[in-house]
């Protein structure tokens, strides 16, 4: 496929269900690659045969994708060229793959991107939320404490919150979501996209929580997680909150354990909350 000697790297999306949704590039790419470098070669062999491709494949993946590098670079600087694909829409984006991108452009390997589908993208232009400004977040924490902190850390961001999250775990990052959000901050649910039974749906995160709880089946398939960013009245008044807890703190304790358990109390920055506990005295 490749006339130079170094190969190529090509970064191929492919569909987040509906097997339609793949470009007529792509699919000429998977055709002439040398070898076809993918998360799961077992679930990959069903787009391949759709669409006639015999191009050989490897797998990469979270467990292996160290020890496969070395050998994919190899390959790619001896003149073959590799196409990289995920389960499911454009790789890297939470998926495996970035390691290997970063190696190969530092080798002074050419990396091309064969754009399409992705489930973060697809929400976001279906799901009626503000998309001039937003930051995709991924996978939340499993663990309960540490997924609360993660959220408490992003309540007050502007833009869009943009989540991948497993069915399994939908109810309670919903709670969560209530909890440090507010049951009134208005999301989205965007599931099994492009699939049967796709379903996007919005309202309150209170209300989306309780309809998850009510139907165990919007508790399947894969799940986009939206949510709006805070509004200028709720940084003011998250603001105002954080400045009065400290006014208080500050008539019976020393400034370092004031702005602490402000800082706590609030989730503001300390150095924020310090240089005020500063003029203030």
């Amino acid at each position: 496929m490749n006339t130079s000697i170094v190969g190529i790297l090509y970064i191929v999306a492919t569909p987040i269900g509906n097997l339609q949704d793949i470009t007529f590039r792509a699919i000429d790419i998977l055709k002439k690659a040398d070898c076809i470098v993918a998360e799961d070669t077992r679930h990959c062999k069903v787009l391949l045969t759709h669409y006639g491709v015999q191009t050989p494949a490897i797998s990469l993946h979270e467990h292996n994708e160290k020890a496969q590098i070395q050998a994919m670079l190899k390959r790619l600087l001896a003149g073959s060229s590799l196409a990289l694909i995920s389960d499911a829409g454009t790789p890297l984006i939470s998926d495996p793959g970035y390691r290997l991108v970063q190696e190969a452009r530092a080798a002074g390997i050419t990396v091309v991107p064969i754009p399409g589908p992705c489930a973060a993208i697809a929400a976001l232009s279906a799901g009626g939320l503000a998309t001039d400004r937003f930051v995709f977040e991924g996978f939340l924490s499993q663990k309960t404490v540490a997924r609360q902190k993660q959220l408490e850390a992003l309540c007050r961001e502007r833009r869009t919150l943009v989540f991948y999250e497993a069915p399994h775990r939908i109810l309670d990052v919903l709670q969560d979501l209530v909890t440090q959000f507010g049951p009134e901050r208005k999301a989205v649910i965007a599931r099994e996209m492009t699939k049967m039974f796709e379903t996007i749906r919005g309202g309150s995160l209170e209300e989306l929580r309780v309809w998850v709880e009510n139907d165990p089946n919007q508790q399947r398939g894969e799940i986009v997680l939206l949510v709006e960013g805070a509004t200028e009245q709720e940084e003011s008044t998250a603001e105002l909150s954080a400045t009065r807890v400290l006014a208080i703190l500050l008539k019976d304790l020393p400034v370092n354990q004031a702005v602490k358990l402000a800082c706590e109390l609030t989730g503001e920055k300390r150095n924020k909350l310090y240089k005020q506990a500063i003029e203030k005295k």
